[in-house]
């Protein structure tokens, strides 16, 4: 991923040392297990630790350059880490990968980077839920319009509205927290995964010592359908980044201006007007969030593979791994710290309720008329006309308040009260239930 939308800690996970250092602890894992076994001499499993901890602590760039000047000729990855080793370990370096083979080490460190990547995305949501957490309760009975197609329907509050994207998340947190369990798994089966040349035994210690579990069934490389689940879990995570995002986009447009992006001292929306504070985090986050979900799709693909193995999948993953997972990363913290600082306009949310002279409350008196006794057909018809005619009339200086036109209508006057249509007419109405519904989604 380009450096504008990386952040360091989850670039590392995928750096070449962090690669080539997983890649040396599966096989000394190997070899100790090995040893244990009486497979190999206990002084070389030794040798082989010792040794390789030394140069891995030493690692450089100097030795990623070995490393792929060895690959240019043996044109294998693995081999050409493994040569490199022998330089490191000598004579005892014989033992080293002994039953193993390539995919062993590949599907094994990836599954050690994936869960890597997979708690610092879990923290990372963390700081989400946290942020919203803290700004739905500060706007808990905060009036705000809720709106359908775009358009005005009734009032809610703003609280409720960021408690139900924290609802979302928390659904995302266990999706993630499910497919890190999912792709947690250890392959050490050697060729076409049958433990030909090596004891289950050795997997078992190697999956043990790397907090990783045993794959079920090995056909070579750990089954796909694993990685399809890890990426369609940040894919959806994507989607609920972008409705977040969208969100805010519009509550930030000129005729609505409920809530802004934080707009820092020295900060320039425009290149040519002054006066512009653009929504420009959520639009970002629009659009990483496509991109995130532009990698489930090539995921899916890599399930189907030849036989027991194939490598088809194995240059989507170089790429879709280390992007899924690093523009994710710097998507949720951007989103955290967006929501944290976001300014919310109270004042604006009770204008914008009020801005159709009434009109949002059109369903409660339906009900009302419905209570006392008229049909819910002719009470829609009353209802409806008297909104109609107080929308006709918006800005004109010329019409009535929806209650005005509602009090004009004989049927209304005779079957409720003025109390009842107070109450029918109060926007508090509509955050009755909103004390019910935070007990129920902050549980923790």
């Amino acid at each position: 991923m380009v450096p504008r939308y990386s952040r360091p800690r989850m670039t590392a996970i995928w750096s070449p040392v962090n690669r080539y250092r997983i890649w040396f602890e599966i096989e000394a894992l190997a070899c100790e297990a090995l040893a244990e076994r009486g497979e190999i001499p206990e002084e070389a499993a030794r040798t082989i630790r010792q040794r390789g901890d030394a140069a891995m602590a030493m690692f450089s760039e100097a030795d990623v350059a070995r490393i792929d000047e060895i690959e240019a000729e043996t044109r294998h990855d693995v081999i050409a880490f493994l040569t490199w080793l022998a330089e490191k370990i000598g004579p005892d370096s014989r033992f080293v990968h002994l039953g193993m083979t390539s995919s062993d080490v590949l599907d094994t460190c990836l599954a050690v980077q994936l869960t890597q990547a997979c708690d610092v995305l879990l923290e990372d949501m963390d700081a989400v839920l946290a942020a919203l957490r803290k700004r739905a309760q500060e706007h808990k009975h905060t009036v705000t319009i809720g709106r359908s197609h775009g358009i005005h329907a009734e009032p809610t509050s703003f609280g409720l509205k960021l408690a139900g994207h924290y609802a979302e998340f928390k659904r995302n947190r266990r999706r993630l927290e499910a497919a890190r369990d999912e792709i947690a798994v250890c392959a050490i089966s050697g060729a076409v995964g049958t433990y030909a040349h090596i004891d289950p035994e050795v997997e078992r210690y190697v999956a043990e010592k790397l907090g990783l579990k045993p794959e079920d069934v090995s056909t070579q490389v750990i089954p796909r359908d694993r990685h399809a689940a890890f990426f369609c879990a940040l894919a959806v995570t994507a989607s609920a980044i972008e409705r977040l995002a969208v969100e805010v986009r519009h509550l930030q447009r000129s005729e609505v201006r409920e809530a802004e992006e934080f707009f820092h001292a020295g900060q320039k929306g425009s290149s040519a007007m002054p006066h512009k504070r653009n929504p420009v985090l959520s639009e970002n986050l629009t659009g990483l969030a496509r991109l995130i979900r532009s990698y489930a799709g090539p995921a899916l693909e890599n399930v189907a593979l030849w036989h027991e193995r194939d490598i088809s999948h194995s240059s989507v993953e170089r790429n879709i791994c280390p992007d899924a997972t690093i523009t994710l990363d710097f998507a949720l913290m951007r989103l955290a710290t967006m929501i944290d600082k976001l300014t919310v306009y109270a004042d604006r949310m009770q204008a914008n309720v009020d801005s159709l002279g009434g009109v949002v409350h059109s369903g409660e008196v339906l009900l009302a008329l419905a209570r006392a006794g008229i049909s819910r057909e002719d009470a829609y018809r009353i209802v409806q006309k008297a909104a109609m005619e107080t929308w006709s009339k918006l800005g004109t200086g010329e019409g009535r308040s929806f209650r005005q036109n509602l009090e004009a209508a004989p049927e209304v006057v005779e079957k409720i009260s003025a109390e009842v249509l107070d109450d029918a007419l109060d926007p508090a109405r509509h955050l009755k239930a909103v004390d019910d519904v935070f007990a129920r989604v902050f549980t923790d």
